[in-house]
C-alpha cells in the first residue's frame, strides 16, 4: 500500500506534557506566550523532533532527578504511543513550588 501516515506536532506535544505530568516532583507545565503546547515546544520536522519541556516543580524536590525522570518517560511515552524517537529532550524549570 503506498501513502505515509503523520501525527502532527500538537499530538506530539500532547503526549510529551501528558508524560511529564506524571512525574512525581512535577507540579505542572508552565505555559508562555512563546509558541508552546501545553507547557511543551516541538522543534523539527520529518521525523527528527526535539522537544523543550517547561515545569514547575514541588518544593524539595531533586531537580535534577525531576528533569531525568521527565526526560525518560518523554522519550518512551513518545516511542510507545507514536512510534517517535525524541531527538533530544530539554527540560526547563522556570519555576519551583511554594514551601507546603
Amino acid at each position: 500500500m503506498d501513502g505515509r501516515a503523520s501525527i502532527s506536532i500538537d499530538i506530539l506535544a500532547g503526549y510529551a506534557a501528558d508524560a511529564a505530568r506524571e512525574v512525581e516532583g512535577v507540579r505542572a507545565l508552565v505555559e508562555s506566550r512563546l509558541h508552546r503546547h501545553r507547557g511543551v515546544r516541538v522543534n523539527g520536522e520529518s521525523g527528527a523532533h526535539s522537544f523543550e519541556v517547561h515545569v514547575e516543580t514541588d518544593w524539595g524536590a531533586s531537580i535534577p532527578d525531576v528533569a531525568r525522570e521527565v526526560q525518560q518517560r518523554v522519550r518512551d511515552y513518545l516511542a510507545r504511543m507514536a512510534d517517535v524517537e525524541a531527538e533530544a529532550v530539554d527540560v526547563v524549570v522556570d519555576d519551583v513550588g511554594p514551601a507546603v
